[in-house]
């Protein structure tokens, strides 16, 4: 269900979209559980050691793909979290990793 959640995304004012993303997985998720994160980025392996370590302090799988061409990594992360806040926050120390585009 969390692949919607970004989809209507403006990042023109992203306190707003937070504010936003926050009711909708409140509304939508039954927290804690595990939520899926799915994200593309350049292929670097310095970019995933980065994915790796904020994922680090959580129970969490990951699974990753090259593409075709081998320029980019796809990454899928199931994390248990606690609420909706903990969602927005890894969002958030994501998106701080250059290149990355989260789906």
């Amino acid at each position: 269900m969390n692949e919607h959640l970004l989809e209507d995304a403006d990042n023109s004012n992203p306190e707003e979209f937070y504010i936003s993303l926050k009711a909708k997985l409140e509304e939508n998720h039954n927290f804690p559980e595990d939520y899926l994160y799915k994200f593309i980025f350049p292929n670097d392996n310095l970019k995933l050691t980065e994915l790796y370590q904020i994922f680090d302090k959580i129970k969490y799988t990951i699974s990753t793909r090259e593409s075709k061409n081998g320029n980019y990594i796809s990454a899928s992360i199931l994390a248990f979290v606690m609420d909706a806040d903990q969602v927005i926050d890894l969002y958030k120390k994501v998106a701080e990793i250059e290149g990355v585009i989260m789906l």
